[in-house]
């Protein structure tokens, strides 16, 4: 859909742009919020997974009848449980959450227990006996790549890859147009980097529960914390071999998750489990379950090559990149290879990009995926050339700024984005003047997302006493409920204390994507200003039979029906409140419904400004300060708008600093919980400081693009410039922890000293 730019620019609105109270903030900070474990049932068993301590190993019998003898145990379930799907992605879920012939990381699920007690539960997974077979593994991206490495799954490898590597490389992606090596000689200066990322955990605070029921007659109900519970009706029916309307799903509220609970690990398990026991069973993942076996993000090597001219155009880009998606095929790496260069007006660029499979477990999302590891690379690049040239960061990145009209790196052509916009602001913002001391260094990138749309189905419903009740099916993990109350509100010109929105199960609506990929406020909203349209339509026509008139004679206007013009009659305006009084004696229940793909979702653009402070003693680094420049589109509601800007700010600062996956020679993971994995505190933390900016997206009525994911995209790059800077000499790996960070300046020494 394609609307006018002005007129979107022009609206004024009267509920959207406001801060109201979050409307399930009371709930949550009392205690009143269920979350996925606070869920019970009567008779419920308490569910265990055992899980594989080696990270490759094949698996020559599993012995179970001690465990299933045990007292307080209703039943065990290993693979010979389950079905393999004929459908490979489905397979490789199933495999994730039970393994079949191989373990394939640390960490990896090989059976289940249900028992009466959590302790009856614990004592009975002590009591099944693996036979493994001990494998070599490969957990680095780089060595899982070579010819010789040990291949975690014959099979897999597209006949894109081409010759050299192992089998674990599993595919190949290229983007790009304009003659590199024509771009690279007209350049005047040419820097060339390899760079490595490590994998990290989304960090969300509760960690995966489920309550499983499965009847007799075939029926099954499942409460769990997911980012989208009809991907897991989906996912679960189809390994569970039954038809998808036999199987409910209900979302609980999620306590985090960040793309992390975008797919399933523990559902076909619980489900498995109730089914063979006949009662319920409910399964919570410890910390270190959901370190050692839920999906972190791709850790990551790549080489990026750019060249500049003196006065800080770029005249040519490329990367390789090869990320890692742990023991399956992943496609992660095809959205780094786009986003890439995606900030850029570049005349020659090609990015290509590789997938290998390690011993680790399946990659999840998390918050823009594989755009913040590319976009470091890349962004790091740029800022040491402008070091090397002695120019402004931000003014070579406005000079090369995407703008309407671009030809993006990856083929589409940009449209109204706001890029040069966030980055003037930054450029004109105090923080960029602002002075630094010794010791100290001012970081800056840019950072991009994709945005989606995808599925959605909203039902709006007008209640006799003038209150509106808006049905949805996205879990709301970013302040979604607000948002599109907010523009219900909007849209009837009602007051938004007046609407209630609500997340509801599977079978109350038809399909609805995954809480992704910055979709719901825009698709979802998208959806609910259809439907609130459609319920004004119906208001019209209800007032009009009422005042004997045409329905082509009524318009809707402040949350009145008003006759349209004097020539339609001189009638006082109804409200809403009063055609819905009155709506049993006019014809019935009055509701506004709309389904839709959505598309014109819109890319996101967003600048990064940091200040840090580097101790040359110990090597640590100290944020000082930190400003986000993000468009908007349209802040529906900015305190959460702002929140995601600062959130994802953070997330970004724990990868760059502090968060990694650290596998020993073992092949196992060394840091299985929050006192090893570091996520940031608030003591580590500056205020995050927030500029909003909104150059409308035309593909909404109201503007609104996605917020949620382009914050966590500039923030490695945005660091590590400014460390760098701060440190005098170029990180080149993340996370930039103290032991990095001081053998850097000891292998600078020596050569400093020699100049």
């Amino acid at each position: 859909m394609a609307l006018d730019k002005q007129t979107t620019a022009k609206r004024e609105f009267k509920v959207v742009g406001t801060r109201p109270l979050r409307p399930d903030g009371v709930d949550k900070v009392t205690g009143k919020a269920l979350y996925g474990a606070d869920l019970t049932a009567p008779g419920m068993l308490v569910g265990k997974i055992l899980r594989s301590p080696h990270p490759h190993a094949r698996i020559r019998s599993i012995d179970t009848s001690a465990a299933e003898a045990a007292p307080g145990v209703k039943a065990v379930i290993t693979h010979a449980d389950f079905t393999l799907p004929d459908d490979e992605d489905m397979r490789d879920i199933l495999v994730n959450c039970m393994a079949f012939n191989k373990a394939l990381y640390d960490g990896h699920a090989v059976a289940a227990v249900a028992a009466i007690s959590e302790a009856a539960a614990k004592a009975a997974l002590k009591l099944i006996k693996v036979d493994y077979e001990v494998l070599p593994h490969v957990t680095d991206v780089d060595e899982a790549m070579k010819p010789d490495a040990p291949v975690i799954e014959r099979g897999r490898q597209a006949e894109t890859v081409g010759e050299g590597f192992s089998e674990n490389v599993t595919s190949y992606c290229e983007f790009g147009h304009g003659d590199i090596e024509a771009g690279f000689t007209r350049a005047d200066h040419v820097i060339e980097r390899s760079f490595k990322t490590e994998a990290t955990h989304q960090g969300y605070i509760e960690p995966h529960a489920c309550l499983a029921t499965f009847t007799t007659d075939g029926k099954a109900d499942l409460w769990c914390c997911t980012q989208g519970q009809y991907m897991v009706r989906r996912v679960c029916s189809a390994i569970m071999d039954m038809e998808a309307s036999q199987l409910r799903v209900t979302p609980s509220e999620i306590g985090g998750g960040f793309g992390g609970k975008t797919t399933v690990f523990i559902e076909p398990v619980a489900l498995m489990l109730a089914k063979k026991s006949g009662r319920p069973v409910k399964i919570v993942m410890s910390r270190s379950d959901v370190l050692r076996a839920s999906g972190p993000t791709c850790s990551s090597s790549m080489d990026v090559r750019i060249g500049m001219t003196k006065d800080g155009r770029i005249t040519a880009g490329h990367a390789k990149l090869r990320y890692q998606g742990g023991a399956f095929p992943c496609g992660t790496v095809e959205m780094g290879a786009m986003a890439a260069f995606a900030a850029y007006d570049l005349e020659a660029v090609r990015t290509q990009g590789w997938n290998a499979m390690t011993n680790r477990p399946k990659q999840a999302a998390y918050r823009a995926p594989g755009a913040p590891m590319a976009i470091y690379a890349v962004e790091s690049v740029v800022d040491e050339l402008c070091q090397h040239l002695g120019l402004d960061p931000l003014d070579v990145r406005l000079k090369n700024a995407a703008k309407a009209g671009t030809k993006a790196s990856y083929g589409v052509t940009f449209t109204d984005i706001g890029l040069s916009a966030c980055l003037a602001a930054a450029k004109a913002h105090p923080h960029y003047a602002a002075p630094l001391g010794p010791g100290q260094g001012r970081g800056v990138s840019c950072g991009f997302w994709f945005n989606f749309g995808g599925d959605t189905c909203v039902t709006l419903n007008v209640n006799m006493d003038g209150t509106v009740s808006v049905t949805e099916g996205n879990p709301d993990i970013g302040g979604s409920r607000a948002s599109i109350g907010m523009m219900a509100a909007e849209e009837l010109g009602v007051p938004f204390d007046k609407v209630r929105t609500q997340v509801v199960d599977t079978a109350s609506l038809g399909y609805n994507e995954v809480t992704d990929g910055s979709r719901v406020t825009f698709a979802v909203g998208l959806a609910t200003i259809k439907a609130a349209q459609a319920a004004k339509a119906e208001m019209c026509r209800r007032a009009a039979m009422i005042w004997g008139i045409d329905a082509e004679a009524v318009t809707w206007e402040d949350g009145c029906a008003k006759p349209s013009g004097p020539n339609a009659g001189d009638f006082p305006p109804m409200t809403l409140a009063e055609i819905a009084a009155v709506s049993s004696q006019t014809g019935g229940p009055i509701a506004g419904h709309h389904e839709v793909n959505a598309d014109g979702a819109g890319v996101s653009f967003g600048v990064h400004l940091v200040d840090v402070e580097v101790d040359p003693e110990t090597g640590a680094t100290k944020v000082l300060r930190y400003t986000v420049f993000q468009d908007a589109g349209k802040a529906v509601h900015p305190d959460y708008v702002e929140g995601q800007m600062q959130g994802g700010a953070v997330q970004g600062i724990g990868w760059a600093l502090n968060e990694e996956y650290i596998y020993g020679e073992d092949g196992r993971l060394q840091n299985a919980g929050f006192l090893d994995y570091r996520v940031p505190v608030a003591s580590d933390l500056p205020m995050i400081d927030t500029v909003i900016l909104e150059i409308p997206n035309p593909g909404h009525p109201y503007g609104v693009r996605g917020v949620g994911e382009t914050s966590i995209v500039p923030p490695l790059a945005a660091i590590a410039n400014a460390v760098s800077r701060a440190a005098g000499v170029r990180l080149t790996e993340l996370p930039m922890s103290p032991p990095r960070i001081l053998a850097a300046l000891d292998a600078a020494r020596p050569k400093a000293a020699a100049e």
